[in-house]
């Protein structure tokens, strides 16, 4: 998720450089479907982890990832995983490596890896054997064929913000964005969702990746909101970035949140100092269902003495959407088709559901910023009938 790991972001937007290379695993593979499996038997599980690798932040999200998946596996009633674990220390070439010896071992499925270039890499190297990849990889150039991702996507998060906008009078949006790989690609996902929501473009601006870059923006953005009508400012920037400059700066030039609805495509709440930002009370972002995750978090601190990595849920839910499949008693379960299923999964965050292309859709609720709380005000749907989707 662009919008939650942003210590990973830049290693995931790399990929946009390679996407020519990488759309070759975005086309499906001449009759894939996935391989056939005895549900009688410990079903075999790879779980590719960047784990070996010299970033020390990589080897604590391999344990995570790891401790996760072990986890939801000892909540699973009635259904035998044998998870196997493959360290790929961050390399997109080891990462085929391990995706290939996974198979050759007699893995049914593959869970990971993290970065889009190893996912790319390993849906690759296993795409001939008939085997499915669920990787922790939010980058959508590497969707598709035998590659589905976990990771929580812009499109989706921009889906469900504009859709609420609109159905609160304020779909006339503004997107104001930086001039970096990702927030282009969090730009269209928004106009996209605009689109598609029934609101209208009010404009797109942009401003120089850099603190200069915002300061100098900043009278042009308010002109912008003056002279379309906007209802609504979306701000693709997170709280690693841009966004606490934009916070204290649009308000300073006259641009009154109280009037103008802000808009976030990042998580807000993390860390949770930036709730103190003044610019950002009212605000709106996105989030997976707070109860749950929070449930999630407390059961994972009583199992392992630690809190989880922020994307450590993905390998819950992995194993969470493979085991309700393989409950089924299906020789075909881990196919195309049945991981595709329309009415989805419960992870730790509320419902998810893998989509043909690759991409994958997951309630959301919307959040506001209140006193310097986090304030749901529009709960997640719990299924996908229901508002929102």
């Amino acid at each position: 998720m662009f919008s939650v790991f942003d210590a990973l972001r830049k290693r995931l937007i790399q990929v946009l450089f390679f996407f020519l290379a990488m759309s070759v695993a975005a086309c499906d593979p001449i009759g894939f479907d996935g391989p056939s499996i005895n549900t009688g038997k410990p079903v075999p599980v790879a779980l590719l982890v960047p784990g070996g690798s010299e970033n020390a932040g990589d080897v604590v999200l391999a344990t995570s990832l790891e401790n996760a998946a072990r986890l939801a596996i000892a909540d699973l009633d009635g259904v035998n995983i044998d998870l196997r674990v493959y360290h790929t220390a961050g390399q997109s070439a080891l990462a085929a490596d391990m995706a290939r010896k996974a198979v050759n071992e007699g893995a049914k499925i593959i869970l990971g890896p993290v970065f889009a270039e190893s996912a790319n890499a390993a849906g690759l190297a296993v795409a001939g054997r008939n085997v499915n990849v669920l990787a922790f990889s939010n980058n959508t150039a590497v969707a598709g064929g035998n590659i589905f991702l976990l990771g929580s996507t812009f499109q989706n998060t921009a889906n469900r913000l504009t859709s609420y906008a609109a159905s609160q009078g304020k779909g006339n949006i503004l997107i104001v964005h930086g001039q970096d790989g990702a927030q282009v690609v969090g730009r269209d996902a928004i106009a996209r969702a605009i689109n598609q929501s029934g609101g209208n473009l009010a404009g797109m601006t942009s401003f120089e990746v850099s603190q200069n870059g915002v300061i100098d923006a900043v009278p042009q953005i308010v002109s912008d909101v003056r002279s379309s009508g906007a209802q609504s400012v979306f701000l693709t920037s997170g709280t690693a970035g841009a966004l606490p400059f934009l916070a204290q700066l649009l308000p300073e030039n006259g641009l009154d949140p109280t009037k103008t609805q802000f808009i976030g495509l990042q998580r807000w709440d993390i860390p949770s100092s930036a709730l103190s930002l003044a610019g950002l009370q009212g605000g709106w972002f996105a989030q997976p269902d707070p109860v749950l995750a929070n449930n999630f978090q407390n059961r994972y601190f009583a199992a392992y003495n630690d809190s989880p990595h922020p994307i450590a849920g993905l390998a819950y839910d992995g194993i969470a959407a493979i085991g309700a499949l393989v409950a089924q008693g299906q020789s075909d379960a881990l196919t195309r088709s049945a991981l595709t299923q329309s009415s989805g999964f419960v992870g730790v965050g509320g419902v998810f559901r893998l989509l043909p292309d690759g991409t994958n859709e997951r309630g959301l609720a919307v959040a506001q910023i209140q006193d310097n709380q986090v304030i749901v005000i529009d709960p997640a749907p719990r299924s996908f009938g229901a508002t929102g989707f």
